[in-house]
């Protein structure tokens, strides 16, 4: 790994708010491609999905599932549900900050979508029971659109019109709708 990526991982965990957020960014930019320096960093990216700080859960789940296309050793599918376990983070912002990242994990294969879509497909039943559970679901079908987008699998656009079948509240079915509509 190079010194410039290693002071970027160790300024994730900066007390400064705008030191976290340049190395959120720099490292965002680093992994919109495979890297190969993802084993190196791997484990503190997943010790950072349970930190104190609610910053760097946030900035640690949305870099691992940028990481998820750098894993040719399948780690993700280990650490997968640490993650789905920041959706559920105290910080409702944290929580959809990893939500909508979660996506990228679904495109790196069909091994990957599978788990991804199982992962979604819970979340979306679960969340029922919890505060913004409207918003949660909404965020999981705008998520399962971005896959869908980038593999055009039928099988998650199908999925994810039964998950909007299932919703009871109209108001909500209609909302969730027009994820799919365009």
């Amino acid at each position: 790994m190079n010194k410039t990526i290693r002071i970027h991982l160790d300024n994730i965990r900066a007390d400064d708010g705008e030191t976290q957020f340049k190395a959120y960014d720099y490292l965002m930019k680093e992994t919109e491609k495979p890297v190969d320096w993802a084993y190196e960093a791997w484990d503190e990216i997943v010790e950072g999905l349970a930190h104190k700080d609610n910053h760097v859960r946030a900035i640690a789940s949305q870099i691992l599932t940028h990481l998820a296309k750098s894993d040719p050793k399948g780690r993700i599918f280990k650490d997968f549900d640490k993650l789905l376990d920041v959706t559920k983070d105290e910080r409702f912002v944290t929580a959809r900050h990893c939500m909508q990242a979660l996506w990228n994990v679904g495109v790196v294969s069909h091994k990957h979508q599978k788990l991804y879509v199982e992962g979604m497909s819970g979340r979306f039943k679960e969340c029922i029971k919890e505060k913004n559970s409207g918003l949660i679901r909404y965020d999981i079908l705008v998520s399962m659109r971005n896959v869908y987008n980038k593999v055009k699998d039928e099988a998650i656009r199908e999925k994810a019109l039964a998950l909007i079948e299932s919703e009871k509240d109209l108001k909500n079915k209609k909302k969730y709708a027009t994820v799919w509509k365009k």
